[in-house]
Protein backbone atom coordinates (compact mmCIF):
# COMPACT_ATOMS: atom_id res chain seq x y z
CA UNK A 1 0.00 0.00 0.00
CA UNK A 2 1.15 3.39 -0.53
CA UNK A 3 2.26 5.49 2.38
CA UNK A 4 0.40 8.56 2.91
CA UNK A 5 1.23 11.91 4.59
CA UNK A 6 -0.05 11.39 8.19
CA UNK A 7 1.45 7.93 8.17
CA UNK A 8 4.79 9.32 7.49
CA UNK A 9 4.53 11.98 10.04
CA UNK A 10 3.15 10.11 13.03
CA UNK A 11 5.10 6.41 12.35
CA UNK A 12 8.14 6.42 15.33
CA UNK A 13 8.61 2.57 14.80
CA UNK A 14 12.21 1.49 13.44
CA UNK A 15 11.99 -0.11 10.07
CA UNK A 16 11.47 0.10 6.49
CA UNK A 17 8.24 1.05 4.88
CA UNK A 18 7.57 0.82 1.33
CA UNK A 19 5.88 2.55 -1.06
CA UNK A 20 6.10 2.11 -5.02
CA UNK A 21 8.74 2.45 -7.62
CA UNK A 22 11.44 0.87 -5.41
CA UNK A 23 10.35 4.18 -2.80
CA UNK A 24 10.68 3.44 1.07
CA UNK A 25 10.98 5.30 4.17
CA UNK A 26 13.85 4.31 6.91
CA UNK A 27 12.76 4.96 10.18
CA UNK A 28 15.72 5.03 12.40
CA UNK A 29 16.01 3.94 16.29
CA UNK A 30 17.05 7.88 17.12
CA UNK A 31 13.75 8.57 15.49
CA UNK A 32 15.42 10.43 12.23
CA UNK A 33 13.35 9.16 9.24
CA UNK A 34 14.86 9.34 5.33
CA UNK A 35 13.42 8.53 2.23
CA UNK A 36 15.28 5.76 -0.28
CA UNK A 37 15.11 3.81 -3.12
CA UNK A 38 16.13 0.77 -4.71
CA UNK A 39 16.58 0.55 -8.07
CA UNK A 40 18.71 -2.20 -10.99
CA UNK A 41 20.75 -0.29 -13.57
CA UNK A 42 22.57 -2.98 -15.97
CA UNK A 43 22.01 -5.83 -13.37
CA UNK A 44 23.72 -4.11 -10.79
CA UNK A 45 21.25 -3.41 -7.71
CA UNK A 46 21.62 0.29 -6.28
CA UNK A 47 20.06 2.38 -3.55
CA UNK A 48 20.04 6.06 -3.68
CA UNK A 49 18.92 8.94 -1.07
CA UNK A 50 16.51 11.20 -1.36
CA UNK A 51 16.21 13.39 1.57
CA UNK A 52 14.87 14.07 4.91
CA UNK A 53 11.30 12.59 5.79
CA UNK A 54 10.79 16.43 7.40
CA UNK A 55 11.91 18.68 4.27
CA UNK A 56 11.09 16.12 1.35
CA UNK A 57 7.41 15.40 1.21
CA UNK A 58 5.62 11.43 0.32
CA UNK A 59 4.16 13.21 -2.68
CA UNK A 60 7.75 14.86 -3.20
CA UNK A 61 9.63 11.48 -3.14
CA UNK A 62 7.20 10.00 -5.03
CA UNK A 63 7.19 12.17 -7.91
CA UNK A 64 11.52 11.88 -7.86
CA UNK A 65 11.49 7.99 -7.43
CA UNK A 66 10.02 7.82 -10.86
CA UNK A 67 11.61 10.02 -12.72
CA UNK A 68 14.93 8.11 -11.40
CA UNK A 69 13.02 5.13 -12.92
CA UNK A 70 12.55 7.25 -16.44
CA UNK A 71 16.63 7.86 -16.19
CA UNK A 72 17.19 4.04 -15.90
CA UNK A 73 15.24 3.36 -18.67
CA UNK A 74 16.79 5.98 -20.92
CA UNK A 75 20.52 4.44 -20.16
CA UNK A 76 21.46 6.82 -17.35
CA UNK A 77 22.31 5.73 -13.55
CA UNK A 78 20.61 8.21 -11.14
CA UNK A 79 23.40 8.56 -9.18
CA UNK A 80 26.12 8.94 -11.53
CA UNK A 81 23.66 11.80 -12.57
CA UNK A 82 23.54 13.17 -9.61
CA UNK A 83 27.38 13.00 -8.71
CA UNK A 84 27.29 15.11 -12.52
CA UNK A 85 24.86 17.94 -11.20
CA UNK A 86 26.68 18.18 -7.82
CA UNK A 87 29.88 19.99 -10.52
CA UNK A 88 27.12 22.06 -12.32
CA UNK A 89 27.89 25.70 -11.25
CA UNK A 90 25.16 28.52 -10.12
CA UNK A 91 24.42 30.63 -12.91
CA UNK A 92 26.92 33.37 -11.20
CA UNK A 93 29.81 31.48 -11.45
CA UNK A 94 29.35 30.05 -14.78
CA UNK A 95 28.97 34.04 -15.62
CA UNK A 96 31.82 35.21 -13.68
CA UNK A 97 34.10 32.34 -15.21
CA UNK A 98 32.91 33.56 -18.52
CA UNK A 99 33.36 37.19 -17.91
CA UNK A 100 37.43 35.96 -16.75
CA UNK A 101 38.47 33.68 -19.58
CA UNK A 102 37.00 36.96 -21.83
CA UNK A 103 38.04 39.58 -20.80
CA UNK A 104 42.02 39.72 -21.92
CA UNK A 105 40.01 39.15 -25.10
CA UNK A 106 37.55 42.28 -25.19
CA UNK A 107 39.50 45.79 -26.48
CA UNK A 108 37.06 47.98 -24.60
CA UNK A 109 38.17 47.88 -20.63
CA UNK A 110 34.52 49.58 -20.37
CA UNK A 111 32.55 47.32 -22.67
CA UNK A 112 34.46 44.31 -20.60
CA UNK A 113 33.28 45.89 -17.38
CA UNK A 114 29.76 46.24 -18.79
CA UNK A 115 29.17 42.46 -19.50
CA UNK A 116 29.44 41.58 -16.20
CA UNK A 117 27.99 44.63 -14.29
CA UNK A 118 24.66 44.37 -16.26
CA UNK A 119 24.30 40.61 -15.49
CA UNK A 120 24.71 41.86 -12.14
CA UNK A 121 22.23 43.91 -12.11
CA UNK A 122 19.49 42.44 -14.09
CA UNK A 123 20.32 38.67 -13.93
CA UNK A 124 21.94 37.59 -10.64
CA UNK A 125 18.85 38.77 -8.76
CA UNK A 126 16.70 36.23 -10.54
CA UNK A 127 18.98 33.51 -11.97
CA UNK A 128 22.06 33.71 -9.89
CA UNK A 129 22.01 31.76 -7.35
CA UNK A 130 20.04 28.56 -9.84
CA UNK A 131 21.48 25.99 -11.05
CA UNK A 132 22.34 26.36 -15.01
CA UNK A 133 21.01 23.44 -15.41
CA UNK A 134 17.46 24.29 -13.94
CA UNK A 135 17.09 27.36 -15.95
CA UNK A 136 14.29 27.51 -18.69
CA UNK A 137 12.72 30.56 -21.09
CA UNK A 138 10.17 31.60 -18.26
CA UNK A 139 13.31 32.30 -16.21
CA UNK A 140 15.17 34.68 -19.22
CA UNK A 141 11.56 36.62 -20.10
CA UNK A 142 11.72 37.18 -15.99
CA UNK A 143 14.79 39.39 -16.73
CA UNK A 144 13.58 40.57 -19.40
CA UNK A 145 10.59 41.52 -19.89
CA UNK A 146 10.78 44.68 -17.24
CA UNK A 147 13.04 46.57 -19.16
CA UNK A 148 12.03 45.08 -22.84
CA UNK A 149 10.48 48.80 -23.63
CA UNK A 150 11.97 50.56 -21.21
CA UNK A 151 15.80 50.16 -21.79
CA UNK A 152 15.30 48.45 -25.04
CA UNK A 153 18.97 48.62 -25.53
CA UNK A 154 20.11 47.46 -22.34
CA UNK A 155 17.54 44.55 -22.78
CA UNK A 156 18.93 43.88 -26.06
CA UNK A 157 22.66 43.33 -24.76
CA UNK A 158 21.36 41.88 -21.22
CA UNK A 159 20.09 38.84 -23.82
CA UNK A 160 23.27 38.77 -25.74
CA UNK A 161 25.55 38.55 -22.80
CA UNK A 162 22.76 35.64 -21.00
CA UNK A 163 22.99 34.00 -24.33
CA UNK A 164 26.96 33.68 -24.54
CA UNK A 165 26.81 32.49 -20.56
CA UNK A 166 24.50 29.77 -21.55
CA UNK A 167 26.38 29.27 -24.84
CA UNK A 168 29.57 28.48 -22.88
CA UNK A 169 27.31 25.66 -20.52
CA UNK A 170 26.56 23.96 -23.75
CA UNK A 171 30.29 23.03 -24.43
CA UNK A 172 30.64 22.55 -20.86
CA UNK A 173 27.86 19.80 -21.22
CA UNK A 174 26.03 21.45 -18.42
CA UNK A 175 22.90 21.97 -20.27
CA UNK A 176 21.75 20.94 -24.04
CA UNK A 177 20.17 24.58 -24.77
CA UNK A 178 20.41 28.41 -24.92
CA UNK A 179 17.30 29.74 -22.79
CA UNK A 180 18.47 33.39 -24.01
CA UNK A 181 18.40 32.62 -27.58
CA UNK A 182 17.07 35.04 -30.75
CA UNK A 183 13.62 33.15 -30.48
CA UNK A 184 12.94 34.72 -26.85
CA UNK A 185 12.61 38.18 -28.49
CA UNK A 186 9.60 36.06 -30.39
CA UNK A 187 8.07 36.72 -26.66
CA UNK A 188 8.39 39.62 -25.79
CA UNK A 189 6.94 43.17 -26.67
CA UNK A 190 7.89 45.48 -29.66
CA UNK A 191 9.29 48.17 -28.15
CA UNK A 192 8.56 50.40 -31.64
CA UNK A 193 11.35 52.69 -30.98
CA UNK A 194 12.78 55.63 -32.97
CA UNK A 195 16.49 55.56 -33.89
CA UNK A 196 18.44 58.54 -32.09
CA UNK A 197 21.12 59.95 -34.51
CA UNK A 198 23.54 61.65 -32.65
CA UNK A 199 22.79 65.64 -32.93
CA UNK A 200 24.95 66.81 -36.05
CA UNK A 201 25.37 70.54 -37.79
CA UNK A 202 25.03 72.20 -41.43
CA UNK A 203 28.13 71.53 -42.85
CA UNK A 204 28.05 75.19 -43.17
CA UNK A 205 27.69 75.82 -39.93
CA UNK A 206 31.17 74.20 -38.50
CA UNK A 207 33.31 76.91 -39.38
CA UNK A 208 31.08 79.63 -37.30
CA UNK A 209 31.19 76.65 -34.67
CA UNK A 210 34.75 76.32 -34.50
CA UNK A 211 35.31 80.13 -33.98
CA UNK A 212 33.12 79.93 -31.18
CA UNK A 213 34.85 77.15 -29.13
CA UNK A 214 37.92 79.53 -29.91
CA UNK A 215 36.53 82.35 -28.11
CA UNK A 216 35.75 80.18 -25.33
CA UNK A 217 36.75 79.59 -21.54
CA UNK A 218 37.80 75.90 -22.61
CA UNK A 219 41.20 74.92 -22.04
CA UNK A 220 43.52 75.27 -24.56
CA UNK A 221 44.10 71.51 -25.30
CA UNK A 222 40.07 70.64 -25.11
CA UNK A 223 39.58 73.15 -27.83
CA UNK A 224 42.74 72.13 -30.12
CA UNK A 225 41.82 68.44 -29.59
CA UNK A 226 38.01 69.26 -30.69
CA UNK A 227 39.23 70.87 -34.14
CA UNK A 228 41.49 68.23 -34.84
CA UNK A 229 38.28 66.10 -34.79
CA UNK A 230 36.23 68.09 -36.70
CA UNK A 231 39.35 68.42 -39.29
CA UNK A 232 40.07 64.59 -39.33
CA UNK A 233 36.43 62.92 -39.01
CA UNK A 234 37.68 61.21 -36.32
CA UNK A 235 35.56 59.78 -33.16
CA UNK A 236 36.19 61.08 -29.71
CA UNK A 237 37.93 58.42 -28.24
CA UNK A 238 40.76 58.26 -31.69
CA UNK A 239 41.45 62.01 -30.60
CA UNK A 240 41.43 61.89 -26.94
CA UNK A 241 43.68 58.95 -26.82
CA UNK A 242 46.00 60.02 -29.79
CA UNK A 243 49.81 59.59 -29.01
CA UNK A 244 53.06 61.60 -30.52
CA UNK A 245 54.34 58.09 -31.17
CA UNK A 246 51.33 57.50 -33.92
CA UNK A 247 52.19 60.62 -36.26
CA UNK A 248 54.73 60.61 -38.52
CA UNK A 249 55.15 63.52 -40.74
CA UNK A 250 51.57 64.43 -42.15
CA UNK A 251 50.36 60.82 -41.43
CA UNK A 252 48.36 59.93 -38.18
CA UNK A 253 48.19 56.30 -37.62
CA UNK A 254 45.14 54.79 -35.09
CA UNK A 255 46.24 51.60 -33.87
CA UNK A 256 44.01 48.45 -34.53
CA UNK A 257 43.07 48.23 -30.89
CA UNK A 258 42.01 51.30 -31.06
CA UNK A 259 39.59 51.24 -33.83
CA UNK A 260 35.99 50.62 -34.06
CA UNK A 261 36.26 47.69 -36.70
CA UNK A 262 39.89 46.53 -35.11
CA UNK A 263 41.90 47.82 -37.96
CA UNK A 264 44.70 50.41 -38.23
CA UNK A 265 43.12 53.48 -39.88
CA UNK A 266 46.03 55.90 -41.94
CA UNK A 267 44.85 59.37 -41.85
CA UNK A 268 46.13 62.15 -43.78
CA UNK A 269 46.63 65.17 -41.80
CA UNK A 270 45.70 68.87 -43.56
CA UNK A 271 47.74 71.55 -42.97
CA UNK A 272 45.81 72.77 -40.20
CA UNK A 273 46.26 69.64 -38.28
CA UNK A 274 50.30 70.28 -38.52
CA UNK A 275 49.99 73.71 -36.79
CA UNK A 276 47.56 72.11 -34.08
CA UNK A 277 50.14 69.42 -33.03
CA UNK A 278 52.66 72.33 -33.09
CA UNK A 279 50.69 74.34 -30.84
CA UNK A 280 49.48 71.13 -28.34
CA UNK A 281 53.46 70.78 -28.69
CA UNK A 282 54.44 73.60 -26.63
CA UNK A 283 51.87 73.33 -23.96
CA UNK A 284 52.88 68.87 -23.64
CA UNK A 285 53.69 67.91 -20.25
CA UNK A 286 55.31 64.73 -21.26
CA UNK A 287 52.58 62.56 -21.00
CA UNK A 288 52.89 61.02 -24.51
CA UNK A 289 49.20 62.03 -25.16
CA UNK A 290 49.02 64.35 -27.71
CA UNK A 291 45.90 66.27 -26.03
CA UNK A 292 46.16 65.93 -22.24
CA UNK A 293 43.68 66.04 -19.49
CA UNK A 294 43.84 67.93 -16.12
CA UNK A 295 44.78 65.01 -14.73
CA UNK A 296 48.93 64.23 -14.81
CA UNK A 297 49.50 61.68 -17.29
CA UNK A 298 46.33 61.33 -18.84
CA UNK A 299 44.48 62.51 -22.12
CA UNK A 300 41.25 64.30 -21.92
CA UNK A 301 38.30 62.66 -20.49
CA UNK A 302 35.28 61.07 -22.02
CA UNK A 303 32.82 63.55 -21.98
CA UNK A 304 35.26 66.46 -22.18
CA UNK A 305 34.38 67.51 -25.72
CA UNK A 306 30.23 67.28 -25.54
CA UNK A 307 30.48 69.14 -22.24
CA UNK A 308 32.06 71.71 -23.45
CA UNK A 309 29.24 72.64 -26.56
CA UNK A 310 26.46 71.80 -23.40
CA UNK A 311 28.15 74.59 -21.55
CA UNK A 312 28.15 77.08 -24.88
CA UNK A 313 24.61 76.49 -25.60
CA UNK A 314 25.26 74.26 -28.88
CA UNK A 315 22.77 71.26 -29.65
CA UNK A 316 25.70 69.09 -31.01
CA UNK A 317 27.39 65.71 -30.12
CA UNK A 318 31.20 65.40 -30.90
CA UNK A 319 30.16 61.85 -33.13
CA UNK A 320 27.76 64.25 -34.75
CA UNK A 321 30.74 66.30 -37.36
CA UNK A 322 31.62 63.17 -39.46
CA UNK A 323 28.02 63.47 -40.21
CA UNK A 324 28.79 66.88 -41.22
CA UNK A 325 32.20 65.86 -43.41
CA UNK A 326 30.07 63.48 -44.40
CA UNK A 327 27.14 65.37 -46.37
CA UNK A 328 29.60 67.53 -47.37
CA UNK A 329 31.18 65.14 -49.26
CA UNK A 330 27.96 64.71 -50.86
CA UNK A 331 26.57 67.77 -51.86
CA UNK A 332 29.42 70.14 -52.54
CA UNK A 333 32.19 67.58 -53.45
CA UNK A 334 32.63 65.35 -56.71
CA UNK A 335 34.52 62.93 -54.55
CA UNK A 336 33.59 58.72 -54.94
CA UNK A 337 31.93 57.32 -52.48
CA UNK A 338 34.65 54.90 -51.43
CA UNK A 339 37.11 57.57 -50.72
CA UNK A 340 34.01 59.30 -48.26
CA UNK A 341 34.09 55.90 -46.40
CA UNK A 342 37.11 55.74 -46.22
CA UNK A 343 38.22 58.68 -44.45
CA UNK A 344 35.82 57.46 -42.11
CA UNK A 345 36.84 53.86 -41.61
CA UNK A 346 34.14 52.53 -42.38
CA UNK A 347 34.01 48.71 -43.54
CA UNK A 348 32.20 47.83 -46.87
CA UNK A 349 29.16 45.72 -46.62
CA UNK A 350 29.69 44.18 -50.08
CA UNK A 351 31.90 41.15 -48.97
CA UNK A 352 33.43 40.96 -52.60
CA UNK A 353 33.85 44.24 -53.10
CA UNK A 354 36.05 44.53 -49.73
CA UNK A 355 38.07 41.13 -50.89
CA UNK A 356 39.16 43.48 -53.86
CA UNK A 357 39.79 46.78 -51.89
CA UNK A 358 43.03 46.47 -50.45
CA UNK A 359 44.26 50.22 -50.64
CA UNK A 360 43.05 52.72 -48.44
CA UNK A 361 43.47 55.25 -50.51
CA UNK A 362 45.54 57.49 -48.96
CA UNK A 363 46.90 60.00 -51.29
CA UNK A 364 43.22 60.52 -52.70
CA UNK A 365 41.82 61.21 -48.89
CA UNK A 366 44.87 63.62 -48.51
CA UNK A 367 43.50 65.98 -51.45
CA UNK A 368 40.02 65.70 -49.60
CA UNK A 369 40.68 66.23 -46.29
CA UNK A 370 42.78 69.25 -47.13
CA UNK A 371 39.76 70.44 -49.32
CA UNK A 372 37.38 69.83 -46.03
CA UNK A 373 40.24 71.85 -43.61
CA UNK A 374 39.81 74.44 -46.29
CA UNK A 375 36.25 74.80 -46.42
CA UNK A 376 35.90 75.02 -42.77
CA UNK A 377 38.51 77.88 -41.59
CA UNK A 378 37.34 80.86 -41.01
CA UNK A 379 39.37 82.62 -43.53
CA UNK A 380 38.19 80.42 -46.71
CA UNK A 381 37.00 82.43 -49.68
CA UNK A 382 33.52 82.63 -49.85
CA UNK A 383 33.47 79.67 -52.95
CA UNK A 384 35.91 77.03 -53.52
CA UNK A 385 36.26 75.21 -57.02
CA UNK A 386 36.85 71.16 -55.64
CA UNK A 387 38.11 68.73 -58.19
CA UNK A 388 36.36 70.73 -61.52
Amino acid sequence: MKLTAKFVENVSEAGKYYDQHGLFLHVRPSGAKKWLQRYTFQGRRREIGLGSAKIVSVATARKNAHQNLVLVSEGIDPIEDKKQDSVIPKFEVAALKVYEDNRPTWRNAKHAAQFITTLETYAFPVIGSMSVKEINSSHILRILSPIWVTKAETAKRVRQRLSTVFKYCVAQQWRTDDPANIAIVEALPNPKRKVQHRKSISYNDVSDFIETVSKSSAGLSTKLGLEFLILTATRSGEVRNARWNEVNGSIWTIPAERMKAGVAHRIPLPSRCIEILEEAQTISQGSGFIFEGTKPNKPLSENTFNKLMKELGLEVHAHGFRTSFRTWTQEKTNYPREIAEAALAHSLRDKAEAAYARSDLLEKRAEMMEAWAQFISADAPEVINIRA
